[in-house]
């Protein structure tokens, strides 16, 4: 147990997949996992446990933010022993060469946030996924036959900007899509020694203001997660 997950020692897997909502944990867990077992709901963070193809499974929110998936990530990683968190959510694109429902396998991720150098003292701004889990979901998802986009992410602080425009650090790494939890989670990893992965699903074309409806985002986000548990499977 940790100060923020209830779980006993023993109920998280070795392998978590991470979305940001509690529900969508809940989701998965009812809908693609055996046996799945609700080991944490503090805060109402759900995490639950489960079997995927007769291996272990965990899967829990991360929350919004690098404040709150730095400290999921961390406890995950430091009290339970975790070697490998996929993280799974949905980002904006700064440009139409992305398209809404494009899978995207996060390579690197930018950031002007403060996180990775007060937290760890690493000075970088842009930070690299962690570990082979990366090679691991391009891997699969060739032998799903299902094409993701291996890319630079803008993880960003700030939701809502007075600024409409591309911000400078985006531009500058060449980051096509916006998140706001990958570089936490990369810094915690880093500083740690342990792998890391970020797999998105794009739901909104900030330039047209194109997006994926409410009603559409189950259907919508079943092939990221299948690739996920997937890999995730794999790295057992």
């Amino acid at each position: 147990m940790s100060i923020h997950i209830s779980a006993k020692k023993g109920e998280i897997a070795k392998v978590v997949l991470q979305p940001g909502d509690p529900l969508r944990a809940q989701y998965i867990a009812e809908n693609f996992l055996e046996n799945a077992k609700l080991v944490s709901k503090t805060r109402g963070i759900f995490y639950y446990t489960g079997l995927y193809k007769g291996k272990e499974i965990t899967v829990g929110a991360s929350g919004m933010g690098f404040p709150s998936i730095g400290i999921y990530s961390f406890e995950l990683y430091t009290e339970y022993e975790v070697e490998t968190i996929i993280r799974i959510g949905t980002c904006g694109a700064y440009t139409t060469d992305l398209k809404t429902f494009d899978i995207l396998n996060v390579e690197n991720a930018a950031s002007e946030s403060t996180y990775a150098k007060y937290a760890w003292e690493i000075e970088d701004e842009i930070l690299s996924h962690q570990g082979n889990i990366f090679d691991t979901i391009n891997a699969t998802a060739e032998e799903l036959a299902l094409k993701t986009k291996a890319i630079n992410v803008h993880s960003s602080d700030i939701f809502y900007r007075k600024d409409q425009a591309v911000p400078a650090i985006a531009a500058k790494y060449n980051c096509p899509a916006v998140e706001m939890e990958a570089f936490g989670l990369y810094a915690n990893a880093k500083h740690l020694g342990k792998n890391a992965a970020t797999i998105l699903t794009v739901t909104d074309i900030i330039p047209t203001h194109e997006n994926i409806s409410a009603d559409q985002r189950e259907t919508a986000l079943k092939p990221m997660i299948e690739l996920a548990l997937e890999a995730a499977w794999k790295s057992i």
